[in-house]
């Protein structure tokens, strides 16, 4: 046995306590999704118009809302590799998770105080850009992102690790997690639309900080104060044993003594830079399992991300017909369906915390979780193609009643809106599958295979950052190729869903039986 395959089994070994934890304590761990996705909801709602609010150059802002894949491409794989090897008396996962919940404090205090800070430094309150605001939300907006991504890795790995080798219990806790993002979604939504929130924090409205601004800030202090109580509270109740690498045997160091050839020169450079060396370890020693699931999660994201960026501006857009850059007449009714396409992602919402707390019941009906995936992945298919049928009933619409001239008082029929909001709804089955299915996977194959759960779930995110970045910068000139709007990207998304779903059912093998879980637990890397 090499050095590599030596450290990876004994992560393995002594990642996975002996006995399962208690209902309780993974429920109570994965309640800090809620905090952390409260923060999401707000970024999504409320931050772009903040953004116009300080003067942000288009430019400018669309390297800073790259700040979220790239930091989570760099962050997680190296959060999780330091994570599976941290020996602190707290546990492994607990001081990331802790060091996470307070850079998450710092960032949104830097940006709900960009302005007021900005001003401090010299910005004038009657212009823009508020060049020192932007700086001080750059930073923060990166801090923020990073911090998120700090929290999600060792979470899902402690969820992991206190399923024990139980891969219903894993899945179990992905659900809850999945759940409670839902949760801080709903909360988060909820507190974006009301208007009226400053109000319990008069200080927050000040001569650099309007009304908008300051409900910005309340919704921020709500944001820390739902984290911190759940992060503290998880953090108290969940006993997490300090860890220590196992000891070598005799054996391993004779059999490492002899193995003088070139492999072990090579890998002997690799240890000299850790993190890059296990990184491409798993990269390239990953076995077939752990390869299909990255082809099918990178597929996957490739259809979500289109909506997921652009669904409150077709609301705006293809819906209602409104235009975001028109007259004032224009910019009012976009505003419109971007309100409503708020709504559509409360319903969203709702259905995927319901679809989390049913997940097990959904693949024991269907025969596994495996086949779940693929029928969700038809159904987010078929949902992306509905879109082309909603806007060209949208736009028939309006040609019906007039056309531009009357576009302020022509809104969608009653039944383009309830079909709109039904496809946000609806889609809010697979996104429950989406969050907690292919990271349960990732646990299940990297505990038979003897990979380190942190960094396995690290290398599964770049499956998730790297699509996303893709998308953030191909969007936009694919859909301009076929006569601008969102539907092309739309209808490109939807035949990524379709062919993630055919992959998904084919090719992606399927967990091991509970018994040949346990099995290899016990006797990996012997």
């Amino acid at each position: 046995m090499n050095e590599s395959e030596t450290t990876t089994s004994q992560l393995s070994q002594t990642q996975t306590p002996s006995s399962s934890s208690s209902l309780k304590q993974t429920i109570a761990v994965a309640s800090i999704a809620a905090g952390i996705q409260f923060g999401w909801a707000l970024q999504l709602s409320l931050l772009t118009p903040y953004v116009q609010l300080l003067g942000i150059p288009h430019k400018w802002a669309s390297l800073i809302w790259l700040c979220g894949p790239i930091s989570g491409m760099l962050v997680q794989p190296i959060v999780g590799y330091h994570s599976d090897r941290c020996v602190s008396r707290f546990g492994r996962r607990r001081p990331f998770i802790a060091a996470g919940a307070v850079l998450v404090a710092i960032a949104v205090f830097l940006i709900g105080y960009a302005a007021d800070i900005g001003e401090i430094l010299g910005d004038r309150v009657d212009s823009t850009p508020k060049s020192n605001a932007i700086v001080i939300f750059a930073i923060g907006f990166w801090i923020l992102d990073v911090a998120n991504n700090m929290l999600q890795g060792p979470c899902r790995a402690l969820l992991a690790d206190l399923s024990g080798t139980s891969s219903k219990k894993t899945r179990t806790a992905n659900s809850f997690f999945s759940f409670f993002m839902a949760v801080g979604n709903v909360l988060g939504f909820a507190a974006g639309a009301f208007t009226h929130l400053h109000d319990a924090f008069p200080f927050t409205m000040t001569k650099a900080c309007d009304v908008y601004c300051a409900n910005l800030k309340s919704c921020f202090f709500f944001s820390i104060f739902l984290l911190v109580t759940l992060t503290v509270f998880a953090l108290w109740y969940v006993d997490e044993k300090q860890w220590s690498p196992p000891p070598e045997t005799e054996t391993e160091v004779e059999g490492e003594e002899k193995e003088i050839t070139e492999e072990v020169t090579a890998t002997s450079r690799v240890v000299k830079v850790p993190l890059i060396g296990e990184l491409l370890s798993a990269l390239k020693d990953m076995e077939r399992p752990m390869v299909m699931l990255l082809v099918v999660t990178c597929l996957n994201w490739i259809a979500w991300f289109p909506f997921l960026l652009f669904d409150t501006d077709w609301m705006g857009r293809e819906v209602y017909g409104g235009d975001s850059g028109g007259n004032d007449g224009d910019r009012r009714v976009y505003n419109i369906g971007v309100r409503a396409g708020a709504l559509g992602l409360m319903l969203n919402s709702v259905v995927l915390g319901f679809t989390s707390l049913g997940l097990e019941w959904l693949a024991r009906g269907v025969g596994g979780v495996k086949r779940l995936w693929g029928i969700v992945n038809f159904i987010l298919a078929f949902c992306l193609g509905m879109t082309v049928v909603v806007t060209k009933l949208a736009d028939s619409s309006r040609a019906g009643g007039g056309g531009s001239a009357v576009l302020e008082t022509v809104a969608p029929p009653v039944g383009v809106k309830i079909g709109a909001l039904s496809l946000f709804a609806l889609l809010g089955v697979p996104l429950a599958i989406t969050y907690s299915i292919p990271f349960a996977l990732a646990s299940i194959f990297s505990s038979t295979s003897g990979a380190g759960q942190g960094l396995s779930l690290g290398v599964l995110n770049l499956a998730i950052v790297v699509p996303q970045m893709v998308v953030s910068v191909g969007a936009g000139p694919f859909d301009e190729m076929f006569g601008g709007g969102n539907i092309p990207g739309f209808v490109l998304a939807a035949v990524a869903a379709a062919v993630s779903a055919i992959l998904a059912l084919t090719v992606l093998p399927s967990p091991p039986p509970e018994a040949d879980v346990l099995k290899v637990s016990v006797v990996g890397g012997h």
